[in-house]
């Protein structure tokens, strides 16, 4: 094992024991507090409240001064781990087995923090940034994501911090460590349909209204709709229902109300807008019902700089001899909060098991992962003196 890769698993076991299920902590940010005050980082601990939702902790560190800043974004909350009897190990013990690493966040995304933690001591090591460094991390990305990054943005921001350029730690490798760099994602919109009825006696429909055939036949219409062909950027955009709810659990009673949740992916083609205008405009024409949107909408964005992608590319080249593609495909993530603010870009671990039983890293590539960050800070600073 390298000397990279020992320090990070040391982190990243470290990690892994703090139970950090959303929306709790369970000191992890705390550990991480200190090894970067050790680092030379100065550190501050943030709590963010917002209505409807828990209290969230983050963290702010950061290190030299003026410009470029580059930020590190990341987060120490995880999913739930689940039926903990169908693991192989303990999700909370960092166990290692056949070089790999078990335990939820190992992928996502406490190997990118416990690699990116690994490669600023190493570039700090030879002396302070030609600018400034930060890292915010945050407690919420795997939740509600409202008392997490972005008011963790505006608080640095509101405190004079100019970022030019973030790197998001996000698993986004796909088959090997370094072949993906995510420069963009699509947006996010989600929405409930909401049909009336009237609740009645199945053997006397007559006397009800049933309003489960008239959702049916709005969602077989929005399931058709082509929405898209994808674009240069992008892949084509989609909906997918996510859930139908009748809260009637009985089988001999006509509902009196039906709903359906779904969520649709879209690409430089929409903005969110116009994209409401579309499903509102064929829901009603396909029948008289309600739909709600949700809060919390993200907009697609895309990154162009060559002063972020550059670096990056040139570092994940020199450590693996791989030349990465650039992709904008999978879900949303804390970027989204960077977007409108600097240039940002995401790259991490491969992601094949996060979420899953049994979430593990190999620790040869959490060394990896260690030597690109390090590498991507020397060619980051010293491009843009």
């Amino acid at each position: 094992m390298t000397s990279a890769a020992s320090h990070a698993a040391r982190h990243l076991k470290a990690l892994i024991a703090c139970r950090s299920v959303t929306p709790e902590d369970g000191g992890a940010q705390a550990y991480l507090a200190g090894g970067l005050a050790k680092a030379g980082f100065e550190v501050e601990r943030l709590v963010f409240s917002a209505p409807d939702t828990p209290d969230v902790s983050n963290l702010f560190a950061t290190i030299g001064s003026g410009a470029p800043h580059l930020a590190f974004v990341g987060h120490t909350d995880v999913v739930p781990a689940g039926d903990v009897t169908l693991w192989k190990r303990p999700p909370f013990d960092g166990e290692v087995a056949d070089g790999e690493m078990i335990g939820r966040g190992a992928v996502d995304m406490k190997g990118g923090i416990a690699a990116f933690l690994t490669a600023a001591e190493a570039f700090l090591a030879e002396g302070a940034p030609k600018g400034t460094l930060s890292l915010l991390i945050t407690g919420d990305e795997e939740g509600p994501a409202i008392a997490g990054s972005a008011k963790l943005v505006e608080w640095a921001r509101d405190r004079g911090h100019r970022f030019d350029a973030a790197l998001v730690g996000e698993p986004t490798s796909q088959r090997r460590i370094g072949d993906t760099i995510k420069i963009g994602r699509r947006g996010s919109l989600s929405g409930t349909i909401i049909v009336g009825g009237a609740q009645g006696h199945v053997a006397y429909p007559d006397l009800a209204d049933n309003p489960i055939p008239l959702l049916v036949r709005i969602l077989d219409r929005l399931t058709r709709m082509r929405l898209d062909e994808g674009s240069d950027d992008f892949e084509p955009s989609n909906l997918e229902v996510t859930a139908i709810e009748t809260d009637n659990p009985a089988f001999n009673v006509i509902p009196g109300e039906a709903r359906a949740r779904f969520n649709v992916r879209f690409n430089d083609y929409w903005s969110i807008s116009s994209l409401k205008a579309l499903l509102k405009r064929e829901i009603a024409e396909a029948g008289d019902c309600a739909i709600e949107f949700e809060p919390g909408m993200s907009d697609w964005f895309l990154t162009r700089a060559h002063t972020l992608i550059g670096p990056l590319s040139q570092a994940i080249e020199t450590v693996t001899g791989l030349k990465p593609k650039t992709s904008t495909g999978g879900g949303t993530s804390d970027a989204r909060f960077f977007k409108d603010v600097c240039p940002v870009i995401e790259f991490g671990l491969v992601g094949a098991t996060m979420h899953q039983t049994d979430e593990r890293v190999a620790l040869a590539d959490l060394g990896t992962l260690s030597d690109i960050y390090r590498a991507f800070l020397s060619q980051f600073f010293a491009a843009r003196r």
